[in-house]
């Protein structure tokens, strides 16, 4: 029973360590993503094309198969 409990008490001091050195973000809209939301026609861009890409996959896949 020692080594689980052991293996409990670890886990948590190291959850508690983890999120208290989970960094620090400056607390401005938009700097905790990973793309610059600043220029709104870029960011339209960027989603249409992520997103849409992903849409019309699976119609691609389709008509590949189909005209083959």
């Amino acid at each position: 029973m020692l080594p689980v409990r052991a293996l409990l008490s670890a886990t948590r001091k190291f959850t508690t360590s983890a999120v208290r050195s989970s960094g620090h973000h400056n607390n401005v809209i938009g700097d905790n993503l990973p793309f610059d939301i600043s220029n709104r026609y870029k960011l339209s861009v960027i989603f249409v094309l992520f997103f849409g890409s992903g849409f019309s996959l699976p119609f691609l896949v389709v008509r590949h198969h189909l005209t083959k």
